[in-house]
């Protein structure tokens, strides 16, 4: 059986068995899915042949997937809901591969609880365009029942775990990655149509796919000059109006327990407790929404133990909040409307004729 060179097996749970160094390649990916080789070799203090291999194998096995995705609202006014979905019984894989395809589909989860499915739906042109689009998603085959809420305000978005995965990874060691994190957070930019032209969006199109690719490459595909591509690109990442994501399984770097709370706060303290929870790097996720003044709030925790002691040490001594209900994340097939390239394989038994998983087009050339 064929293994890689840190001794993984490869097609089989691609994410099992990684080493420190394949964490701390992936930690530096997530700080920058479009750093260099030679950077992250350095961030990871290790050599650039090794890191580029290792890097390159992480990437093939589909263990992490780089993408670069535009900000909401680039091409328009847009509305999100976040939507709550019971299956019939068996029909929850059957109703994620329906779901997973669809382009308003920006966030996908398997849950345990009161629910089978979560999902966020961003709907174009505002919530006048909602009923078409949900009478669409709810014929199909296997949904019993659908519960939308609107998404009044976004707080936090956080592709970079990097705190939590140095501690979580790197035995409190700070600093072996790049530096000590700043656990500052900014909410997400305000970004219309004026940001991007025709030009902008033929290059996030191709780095959608493979967020690693050159811009030479992009350049060639596009019939464009290589300098303009790297012009654009950077001017768009310095507007804040892109995000370079690194999709990684949480279990893949010890984090064991990914879970979406709805915390009900009290209406006068929502925003301080928002703006307190935000704060916390097990945070990857929190938006105030509209029903029963709550906040959906996404957290990572490397165990069980460790979301007990988040959930009573951290929610339950804020001052408004009410009660809490919580869902744990099983597996995301979809996140930042880009597809999980390892969901597939883990429950391809189940799926009713599968499509086939989009390989990175070509190996990662950064």
């Amino acid at each position: 059986m064929a293994t890689n060179g840190a001794g993984r097996v490869l097609g089989v749970k691609p994410f099992d068995g990684l080493d420190d160094l394949d964490r701390r390649i992936i930690v530096a990916l997530q700080r920058d899915g479009r750093a260099s080789w030679t950077a992250i070799a350095e961030m990871c203090n290790s050599s650039v042949p090794t890191v580029t291999r290792r890097g390159q194998q992480l990437l093939a096995d589909g263990v992490v997937r780089v993408a670069v995705v535009p900000q909401l609202g680039s091409t328009g006014p847009v509305e999100s809901f976040f939507i709550r979905i019971n299956c019939q019984p068996g029909m929850q894989l059957s109703v994620a591969n329906e779901l997973v395809s669809h382009e308003n589909v920006r966030f996908l989860s398997l849950v345990t609880g009161t629910y089978d499915l979560m999902a966020e739906l961003v709907v174009s042109g505002g919530a006048a365009s909602f009923p078409h689009l949900i009478q669409e998603l709810q014929s199909i085959t296997g949904i019993e029942r659908w519960r939308s809420d609107l998404i009044l305000h976004v707080y936090k978005v956080g592709h970079d775990w990097g705190e939590q995965l140095l501690r979580a990874t790197l035995g409190d060691r700070p600093g072996e990655v790049a530096g000590e994190q700043n656990l500052a957070f900014s909410e997400p930019q305000d970004c219309t149509p004026d940001h991007f032209d025709d030009g902008d969006l033929a290059i996030l199109a191709a780095l959608r796919e493979d967020g690693r690719v050159t811009f030479k490459h992009v350049a060639g595909m596009l019939d464009m000059n290589e300098s303009s591509v790297r012009r654009r690109f950077e001017r768009m990442r310095a507007s804040g109006c892109i995000d370079i994501v690194a999709l990684v399984p949480a279990a893949a770097l010890g984090l064991g327990a990914e879970t979406l709370l709805t915390v009900q706060v009290a209406p006068s303290r929502l925003e301080s407790v928002a703006r307190q929870l935000a704060l916390s790097p097990e945070v990857r996720y929190l938006a105030a929404t509209l029903d029963e003044n709550s906040l959906m709030c996404e957290v990572i925790a490397k165990s069980t133990a460790d979301l007990f002691r988040f959930i009573t040490s951290t929610v339950a001594s804020l001052d408004g909040v009410q009660g809490w209900s919580a869902a744990m994340e099983l597996l995301w097939p979809k996140r930042a409307f880009v597809e999980s390239p390892w969901w597939r394989a883990q429950v391809a038994e189940g799926l009713p004729k599968p499509s086939p998983v989009l390989p990175l087009s070509r190996p990662s050339e950064i």
